[in-house]
């Protein structure tokens, strides 16, 4: 079993500390600072844009999760003393086939849903293909989204997850944690101030999602090919005015979003997309996986 394959005695489970109240601290430090200097993030957005252009911009964003990646790996590897394959998932050897399949799954319920929604309101969408813009775009992307998208699920699914598990000694508290601070740890996006807090139905959704895809899956990978896919297509595809990722997509949404396509998206698209992989993937013993005592 995926949380299960590490020792839990107390000289171990302090090993987690340093680095989860590091990150987790950094974290909030900046959300917290944001809060009282009242910082405008799509205002700091928008001026380094005017200033050094949307493709640095976001390399600017992106680049750091190599630095966090990097240092959680060495971390687990040296002070843990564990393989990194243990971190990714509880099978004999990682199932890129799994993080295959749902990078597709999901990148496919996208489109869809992007082909639907110009389908019906064409006015909201903006065509904007640069080759030249766009190119660069791309070559970020691809190399560093699933960095960035790989270290925010090695450390809140698989890292952060083990601690809150072997310190709670419960699955369930453990997804419900890691859930809720994923999600918040969103505060400072800028879809935050567009959209107020009912963003965070959407972020801590997509966290209980995750989680959810983590132990009832016992690895990673799931996780991994859905939070990638998810990204990218944030970046490349499709974005707006109120997005983190400010790009040179193929499209910009004018569309404002509202509760409703919140909640349709996290109570019945997200209960879809489960349903396909408990299909695939046999999972049984729903209660037992996501709730047992560890």
């Amino acid at each position: 079993m995926y949380l299960e394959q590490f020792k839990r005695d107390s000289q171990n489970i302090l090993k987690y500390i340093p680095y989860v109240f590091c990150f987790l601290g950094f974290m909030a430090l900046n959300i917290i600072v944001s809060s009282l200097m009242n910082i405008d993030s799509n205002k700091m957005i928008q001026d380094s844009i005017d200033q050094w252009g949307k493709n640095f911009t976001f390399f600017t964003f992106v680049v750091p999760f190599v630095f966090f990646l990097a240092m959680l790996f060495l971390w687990w590897k040296f002070i843990h003393k564990y393989s990194v394959k243990q971190l990714t998932t509880g099978r004999k050897k990682v199932d890129w086939q799994r993080i295959t399949f749902s990078f597709t799954v999901w990148a496919a319920i996208n489109f869809i849903i992007l082909a639907i929604s110009y389908f019906l309101e064409p006015n909201d969408f903006q065509f904007q293909f640069n080759l030249k813009a766009f190119l660069p775009l791309l070559f970020i992307a691809i190399v560093f989204i699933p960095i960035q998208t790989s270290f925010e699920e090695y450390f809140f699914r698989g890292y952060f997850m083990q601690f809150m598990a072997f310190v709670s000694k419960n699955r369930g508290v453990a997804l419900i944690a890691t859930s809720v601070i994923f999600g918040l740890m969103h505060l400072s996006n800028p879809e935050v101030s567009s959209m107020g807090l009912t963003i965070m139905i959407f972020y801590i959704g997509c966290g209980f999602l995750l989680g959810i895809m983590t132990l009832m899956d016992d690895g990673l990978e799931l996780a991994l090919g859905f939070h990638a896919a998810n990204n990218l297509i944030g970046a490349l595809i499709i974005t707006s005015e109120s997005a983190v990722f400010q790009t040179d997509a193929l499209f910009v949404s004018n569309a404002n979003s509202n509760i409703y396509e919140l909640l349709i998206q996290v109570f019945i698209i997200f209960p879809i997309l489960l349903f396909i992989f408990a299909k695939k993937y046999n999972w049984a013993n729903w209660k037992k996986k996501l709730f047992k005592s560890i």
